[in-house]
């Protein structure tokens, strides 16, 4: 039972990234958008596709940074969880 339930919660943790990942790139996509062509036409200029291209890539460095750092955390946290229901257990 603890399995299934523990399954369970990977994926709707799996799922929420997902959603958390794909909100980004819409956020993203929209801000960088706005910045970028200030003039929409039938096709981007040179300089609107390395705005773009530029600012894209700092949404994802970002992103990549706060994954990283919270997954980190959450992980240093379970471990300590798990070294105190130990010391609990003694």
């Amino acid at each position: 039972m603890a399995a299934r339930k523990e399954a369970v919660m990977n994926n709707v943790r799996q799922e929420l990234a997902l959603a958390n990942a794909q909100e980004l790139m819409n956020k993203a996509s929209e801000r960088c958008f706005a910045k970028c062509v200030t003039k929409p036409g039938d096709s981007l200029s040179s300089s609107e596709q390395t705005c773009l291209s530029r600012c894209l890539d700092r949404y994802m460095e970002a992103f990549d940074i706060v994954s990283r750092t919270y997954t980190a955390r959450v992980s240093k946290e379970r471990h300590e969880g798990q070294q105190a229901a130990a010391l609990q257990n003694l």
